[in-house]
């Protein structure tokens, strides 16, 4: 299903940038981080495809993403849905008000309508739901597998 949901969003992409986000010294909200590892040595050569990890701050990264002039940008974020932890789950741009995310500064929300302001990108947020959010450098054995499921998804549509 998620898979069906990522090939559908990005079928007409000419570039994608994954937005990463997240604190590694946050329990699971390492989790955009980790991501961000994990595909940058998956695309290391693939223009069409950038990985940024945003870290708690991806309002720092709006000049590379009007640099790059993405047909699609993917944020990727820890995300408190009320759902078992490790639950995976796309939110469509217009829906992020509605969650709580992660521990970044700036709301998701607004970086969207400023991005909108000079991207036609279509934006969409994987979301994936923490255990833990405490100060620690562990992340929960959940969360981990739905980073190892999210990332051979993502290595399976994207990789030549």
């Amino acid at each position: 299903m998620l898979e069906q949901e990522l090939k559908r969003f990005t079928q007409d992409h000419k570039k994608i940038i994954f937005l990463c986000i997240g604190n590694d010294m946050r329990g699971d909200d390492a989790l955009g981080p980790l991501i961000a590892e994990n595909l940058a040595e998956l695309f290391i050569k693939q223009q069409e495809l950038v990985v940024i990890n945003a870290e708690t701050v991806p309002e720092n990264y709006t000049r590379i993403i009007r640099k790059e002039i993405p047909s699609h940008i993917i944020f990727i974020d820890a995300v408190e849905m009320k759902m078992n932890p490790g639950y995976i789950r796309f939110v469509q741009s217009d829906e992020i008000a509605d969650y709580s995310i992660s521990t970044h500064a700036m709301p998701l929300s607004f970086m969207i309508k400023y991005l909108k302001s000079f991207t036609d990108a279509s934006m969409l947020l994987i979301g994936i739901q923490p255990k833990n959010m405490e100060m620690s450098h562990i992340i929960s054995e959940e969360v981990k597998n739905s980073v190892e499921e999210l990332t051979e998804i993502i290595r399976k549509n994207f990789t030549l």
